[in-house]
């Protein structure tokens, strides 16, 4: 009941929040090109970029996996009513579980998201779930990062990043790429690329703020 109180309460102010946000996009077309071939992705994010990630991809009815505490039920609960469902489970707890789900979703046409470092981090570190997903599949992984002008973080350990009214919004969508099986070495060659790609994401959003590049979208 609390979790569902928290989620109603702050459905409201995020939504009123996001709506004054300008957004600036670029690499919207890898999303479409893998929809459009009925191969949808698995979006990866770092966890810190969680709520303006919830607006950006809102109403696409990805499936994402989120935590089985307190924390993650609020959470699935807020970003349900932005049109997202969840696969519940993390490395700790109810992951294989979880993967399951998300394969049979990823096999039906939905899109699938991981918050690479979560649920616990380190911050910034990128777990193996995305890419071995993607190794079991057949389905690429698209990372994507967000930052923006304006913003305030949480004290949380993954310092939750939060736009201000009425800030500038990047997102850099990057090159989708594949894994080709499951073997432990492979895995952590491509989680590697992970991490790396999702730096050159977050460089690609800074040059988006400062007017180097830009794409409406």
């Amino acid at each position: 009941m609390q979790a569902g109180a928290i989620a109603a309460a702050a459905f409201p102010l995020v939504a009123a929040l996001g709506r004054t946000w300008t957004w600036r996009v670029d690499g919207a077309h890898h999303y479409d090109a893998l929809v459009s071939t009925g191969r949808p992705p698995i979006l990866a994010l770092w966890h810190g970029r969680i709520l303006p990630a919830t607006l950006y991809w809102r109403g696409r009815g990805v499936v994402a996996m989120t935590s089985r505490n307190f924390d993650g039920e609020w959470i699935a609960r807020l970003m349900a009513r932005f049109g997202f469902r969840a696969a519940r489970g993390s490395t700790s707890r109810g992951g294989a579980r979880a993967l399951v789900q998300l394969r049979r979703e990823l096999a039906a046409g939905h899109t699938s998201a991981f918050t690479v470092d979560g649920p616990r981090g380190p911050a910034g570190i990128a777990q193996r779930g995305a890419v071995w997903l993607a190794g079991a599949t057949g389905h690429q992984v698209l990372p994507f990062h967000i930052e923006a002008d304006r913003y305030w973080l949480a004290r949380s350990w993954d310092r939750g990043m939060i736009p201000k009214p009425f800030s500038t919004v990047a997102i850099a969508i990057g090159e989708p790429f594949g894994v080709e099986g499951t073997e432990e070495g492979l895995l952590e060659l491509r989680r590697q690329e992970l991490e790396e790609r999702l730096a050159l994401l977050r460089r690609r959003c800074d040059a988006l703020l400062r007017g180097e590049a830009s794409a409406a979208d």
